[in-house]
C-alpha cells in the first residue's frame, strides 16, 4: 500500500509525470539543517562585526550579507542546483515548478521572502497547517510561487511498481518502428518500468537520452514530442503490430 502523497501531471503529449510529494517530516528536517547552516553563518558575521574593528563599509556590508543569508539562502541552490539546498540534499527532497519543471529564479525569490511567515523555530507550525490542509502539501510560498516540494528518492518503489503507459495506440497508427531491434526495446521497456523508482533528474536524463536514439528511427513520430511519450509510443506501436 502507498502512503505517499502523489500528484499526476499531464503533458501536453498525453504523458502523466507522477510526483511523489515530501512529507512535513522530510520537510522539517531539511529545513532545521539549514537553518543551524545559516545561524553558523550569521553568528559567524555578526561575531566579526562585534570583535573587530573593521571599516564602516565592511560592517555595512557584513549586515548585508547577513540580510542576504536570512531571506537569500534557498534561492541559489534551488536555482542552480535542482531545486536542492544543503538540507534538502541530505533529506532527499527537491523543490520544482508546478509541472515539474525546474524552479525558476523569481518563483524560489516568492517562496522563500514568504518564508518570513512560517519560519523556524517560532512560526513553522503555521507552515505545517498550510502543508496539511493544501492538497499538494504546500506552505504559504509555495502556494504564491506556484512550486511543489517532492521527494528525491523513493525507497518504497523499489518493489517493482511500474508507471502505466497512457500512449492511445490511435496516437500511434501511422507510427514506422520497423527500424528498431529487439535489445533497443528491451532498453526501453526496462526504462519504462523502472522509471518511478528513479529521482526525477535521472529519469528525466535517461528519458531523453533514449528518445535522441530512438526518434531517428521512428517515422512518423510528432517532432518535438516528449521523451516518455517518444518512448511509451514506440512500445505501443511495436504491441499493436506484433
Amino acid at each position: 500500500m502507498l502512503l505517499d502523497d502523489r500528484v499526476t501531471i499531464a503533458t501536453p503529449e498525453g504523458v502523466s509525470l507522477e510526483l511523489v510529494l515530501a512529507g512535513v517530516g522530510s520537510r522539517f528536517v531539511a529545513r532545521l539543517l539549514d537553518t543551524l547552516i545559516q545561524g553558523a553563518i550569521i553568528i559567524a558575521l555578526a561575531l566579526g562585526i562585534s570583535f573587530t574593528s573593521a571599516p564602516g563599509i565592511v560592517r555595512a556590508v557584513a549586515r548585508v550579507m547577513i540580510f542576504l543569508v536570512l531571506f537569500g539562502y534557498d534561492v541559489p541552490f534551488e536555482v542552480l542546483n535542482r531545486g536542492r539546498t544543503v538540507g534538502k540534499v541530505a533529506a532527499g527532497i527537491r523543490v520544482v515548478g508546478g509541472l515539474g519543471e525546474p524552479v525558476g529564479f523569481l518563483a524560489s525569490a516568492i517562496r522563500n521572502i514568504l518564508r518570513i511567515v512560517d519560519f523556524l523555530p517560532l512560526l513553522y507550525v503555521g507552515g505545517v497547517i498550510c502543508m496539511v490542509a493544501t492538497p499538494r502539501d504546500q506552505r504559504l510560498g509555495d502556494l504564491a510561487a506556484g512550486t511543489l516540494v517532492v521527494r528525491d528518492r523513493f525507497p518504497g518503489l523499489a518493489g517493482g511498481l511500474s508507471a502505466p503507459v497512457t500512449v492511445p495506440v490511435e496516437a500511434v497508427a501511422t507510427w514506422d518502428v520497423s527500424a528498431l531491434d529487439q535489445a533497443e526495446l528491451a532498453t526501453i521497456h526496462q526504462f519504462l518500468d523502472r522509471r518511478l523508482s528513479m529521482p526525477i533528474p535521472v529519469r528525466a536524463y535517461f528519458a531523453a537520452e533514449l528518445a535522441s536514439r530512438v526518434a531517428p528511427k521512428v517515422a512518423g513520430a510528432p517532432y518535438g514530442a516528449h521523451p516518455e511519450y517518444l518512448l511509451e509510443g514506440v512500445v505501443v506501436a511495436k504491441q499493436a503490430r506484433a
